[in-house]
C-alpha cells in the first residue's frame, strides 16, 4: 500500500506553528542567546502541580507497565477515569504557562514537558546526537530483555545499530524487498482465524506470533512458542526496571538462553527473513546485529493489538467499513491502512515519547543542561481536539490528506532521525492481517461495545475484545 504524501507545515490551535505563543521573556533576564532569541527564565511548574502530573500521568503510566503493558491494572485506570485526569493535568500546565515548556521536577531529575505543536515540531527535527532516545528510565526497563537495542544507544554505537536496523527493515524503500513472502506467510496462518463466528484476542495473538517469527527467523521458528514465552516473560519484567538497578540473574540467564537460541537460528534463517537480511550487513561485534532480533519479533507482536483494535472499531463505524469495498479489488488496502494509522492515533502503542539532551542546550531560548529529559506526551496530544479536530473520534480519512504523514500533532511512530525504523512493515504487515479478514468476511459486532458517536474510550482492555465474523 502507499503511504500519505509527505507534508506541508502543521497548524495548530494558535493558526500555523510558527505563530503559536512562545511565552513571555522576563525583563530581569538578559535579552540575546546565541541563536539570537531573548533569554527566558524557565517555566517551571509549582510543587502541586508536579505532584498532580505524578499522581495522574507518570505513576498510573508505571503501573500499568511501559514495556508490558498490564491488562488487569489498564482496566482499573480506564475504569476509574485515569485518562481523563492525566488529560485534565496536562491541559492545566499548557494554559498555566500559556503553551510554553513546561519544567517538572522528578527522581531521575528535570523533566521537560512540551505541549504546544511548535515545540513538539522541534523536538522531532532535533538530531539524535543531541536529543537522544536512550533516557535513563527508559533504558533500565528496555535493558532488561533488549540491552543491545537502538533505543538503548547513543553516539556512533547507536548510529551504527540504526544502519543494521535500517538495512533489514528497509524503512525508505516503498515496498519491503521481502514482502512478497511475507504477504504470503500472512495468508497462510490467518486461514486459521476465519474458522468459527468469533475470534477471540487470544488466538489473534497465537498466530501474529507465528507470522512474527516466521518474517523475523524463518519457518523454522514457526512453532517455537517457548522462544516467545522467555522474551515475554522479559517484557513483563522490564515493567520493574525503572525501580531496579539492572537485570536480575535470572532475567540474564534467561536473555543469555533466547540469545542462544537466536544465534541457533541465524545461519539457517532464509535470505527473505529478517534475521537473513542481516548476513548482508557488514557491522563490528559490538552492533550485536543479531541481537537485534529481539526488538523486531516482540515489535512484531504488537500487530495483534493494533488489528484487533482496528477491527473493533470499524465494527461499529460500519460506513467505515464498507468504504472499504468501493474499490474494484475490495478491500482498499490504502483506506485500510489509514484504519490502521487512526487506530493507531487513538490507542498508540508508546503513548508517552521520552528523551534526554546529551548536551548543553537552549529551548526558546531557555538554558537547557545535559541530562535534562524531555517528554512529548502524544497519546495525548493526538486525541486534543483543540489540536486535532475530533481528536476522539474514529475519522481515518485525515491519513488520507495531503501532509498528515509528517504532522507532529498526529506520531504514533514518532518523526524525524527518532522515527521508528520498522513503522512502514510494521504498518504493512497489520494492514494485510486486516485485509485477510476482511477478504470474505465482515466484522458485524465486538466487545467491548462503542459508541461511534461520542469520543472513544482512551483504554481499551485489549486481551477481552472479541470480534464477531461473519461471511460476505
Amino acid at each position: 500500500m502507499t503511504r500519505p504524501v509527505p507534508a506541508a507545515g502543521p497548524t495548530g490551535p494558535h493558526g500555523p506553528a510558527s505563530d503559536a505563543p512562545h511565552g513571555s521573556t522576563d525583563p530581569g533576564v538578559p535579552a540575546g542567546s546565541p541563536a539570537g532569541n531573548p533569554v527566558v527564565r524557565p517555566r517551571r511548574a509549582s510543587r502541586g502541580a508536579s505532584l498532580r502530573f505524578a499522581l495522574t500521568h507518570t505513576l498510573p503510566a508505571f503501573a500499568r507497565g511501559v514495556p508490558a503493558p498490564r491488562p488487569a491494572i489498564t482496566g482499573l485506570l480506564g475504569a476509574v477515569g485515569q485518562p481523563r485526569w492525566s488529560a485534565a493535568t496536562l491541559r492545566a500546565l499548557r494554559d498555566r504557562h500559556d503553551g510554553a515548556p513546561v519544567l517538572i521536577g522528578g527522581p531521575s531529575g528535570d523533566l521537560l514537558v512540551l505541549l504546544d505543536p511548535a515545540d513538539v515540531q522541534e523536538f522531532f527535527a532535533r538530531p539524535v546526537r543531541e536529543l537522544a532516545l536512550d533516557a535513563v528510565d527508559k533504558t533500565r526497563m528496555l535493558s532488561v530483555f533488549e540491552p543491545s537495542g537502538v533505543v538503548c544507544s547513543h553516539g556512533d554505537l547507536r548510529d551504527r545499530r540504526r544502519a543494521v536496523n535500517d538495512q533489514v527493515l528497509a524503512p525508505h524503500e516503498e515496498t519491503h524487498p521481502s514482502w512478497d513472502t511475507f504477504r504470503t506467510v500472512i495468508a497462510e496462518e490467518c486461514t486459521r482465524l476465519t474458522t468459527g463466528p468469533t475470534l477471540s484476542y487470544a488466538r489473534l495473538q497465537h498466530t501474529v506470533q507465528r507470522i512474527s517469527r516466521r518474517i523475523t527467523l524463518g519457518d523454522q521458528a514457526a512453532g517455537d512458542e517457548e522462544l516467545h514465552r522467555w522474551l515475554l516473560t522479559l517484557r513483563k519484567e522490564g515493567n520493574w526496571g525503572a525501580v531496579r538497578r539492572g537485570p536480575t540473574a535470572a532475567n540474564q540467564r534467561l536473555y543469555e538462553a533466547a540469545s542462544t537460541r537466536l544465534h541457533v537460528y541465524a545461519p539457517h534463517a532464509p535470505a527473505h527473513s529478517l534475521l537473513g537480511r542481516v548476513r548482508t550487513t557488514a557491522c563490528g561485534e559490538d552492533v550485536d546485529a543479531v541481537g537485534q532480533a529481539h526488538h523486531w519479533l516482540l515489535a512484531l507482536d504488537s500487530v495483534a493489538a493494533i488489528v484487533a483494535r482496528t477491527l473493533l472499531l470499524l465494527a461499529f463505524h460500519p460506513a467505515e467499513q464498507a468504504a472499504l469495498y468501493e474499490a474494484p479489488h475490495a478491500p482498499d488496502t490504502t483506506r485500510l491502512g489509514a484504519c490502521v494509522l487512526e487506530s493507531l492515533r487513538l490507542h498508540p502503542v508508546v503513548p508517552d515519547l521520552l528523551r534526554i539532551l546529551r548536551t548543553d542546550t537552549t529551548w526558546r531560548g531557555m538554558p537547557c543542561p545535559a541530562g535534562t529529559h524531555v517528554l512529548v506526551p502524544i497519546g495525548f496530544l493526538q486525541r486534543d481536539s483543540e489540536l486535532v479536530p475530533g481528536g476522539g473520534l474514529f475519522i481515518p480519512g485525515r491519513w488520507l490528506t495531503e501532509g498528515a504523514d509528517d504532522d507532529p500533532r498526529m506520531a504514533p511512530f514518532s518523526h524525524g532521525e527518532g522515527r521508528c525504523p520498522g513503522d512502514r512493515l510494521g504498518l504493512m504487515v497489520a494492514t494485510e492481517v486486516c485485509a485477510q479478514l476482511l477478504r470474505e468476511h465482515r466484522v458485524t459486532a465486538g466487545r467491548p461495545r462503542l459508541d461511534p458517536h461520542r469520543p472513544l474510550p482512551n483504554t481499551l482492555k485489549t486481551s477481552g475484545i472479541q470480534l464477531t465474523l461473519a461471511p460476505a
